[in-house]
């Protein structure tokens, strides 16, 4: 398997991949534990394709996660929402009613 099989990952991306914390890919690095290559001060960490699909379901799990989140949140305004109009117009029924209670009937016309 060549490299140009697999992808390279920064060091945050590769902790939040295997979840594991920074410093144990560092350590791992310094002791030639990862294959790694260093650009600008910066260290990537390779990753087979074969781990690459994993890589990719995860990133659309992590994304129908989010999407999900983002519905939640919508959902919530959207009930605040019509709670608010619900009882705007509770309040402008109630209001019509008692209105209604109070209008003065014209007195009868005289029958002639």
């Amino acid at each position: 398997m060549s490299a140009t099989e697999g992808v390279w990952l920064s060091i945050n991306d590769y902790t939040r991949y295997k979840e594991v914390s920074v410093s144990t890919i560092r350590r791992h690095i310094k002791n030639n534990i990862l294959k790694h290559k260093e650009e600008n001060g910066k260290y990537f960490i390779y990753v087979p394709s074969s781990e690459r699909l994993r890589i990719k379901e995860e990133e659309e799990v992590l994304k129908l996660r989010l999407d999900a989140e983002l519905l939640k949140s919508k959902l919530k305004e959207l009930r605040e929402e019509n709670n608010e109009l619900r009882m705007l117009v509770d309040l402008y029924e109630n209001q019509l009613t008692k209105t209604e209670l109070f209008i003065e009937l014209p007195p009868e016309l005289p029958v002639t």
